[in-house]
């Protein structure tokens, strides 16, 4: 049977654990908080892109393909 002392040892050792779980958890957390704002912030500027991509493509006279494809 385990002594007073081995318990209170090993008491100690899993609160000191529990701390450091506690504090990677709350890093963790953070680094995922600002890891989802990164992502909408690129997810933003990637549909700004398409947008700009689209209205170029929107731009370009249809005459110029036509002509390509019937081989003039």
């Amino acid at each position: 049977m385990p002594s007073l002392n081995d318990l209170v040892d090993r008491v100690e050792r899993l609160l000191v654990r529990h701390e450091e779980l506690t504090r990677t958890n709350t890093l963790l957390e953070q680094q995922v908080q600002a890891l989802t704002v990164e992502r909408d912030s690129l997810r933003s500027r990637l549909a700004a892109a398409r947008a700009r991509v689209d209205a170029l493509l929107d731009r370009l006279p249809l005459e110029s393909t036509d002509s390509q494809k019937s081989g003039t």
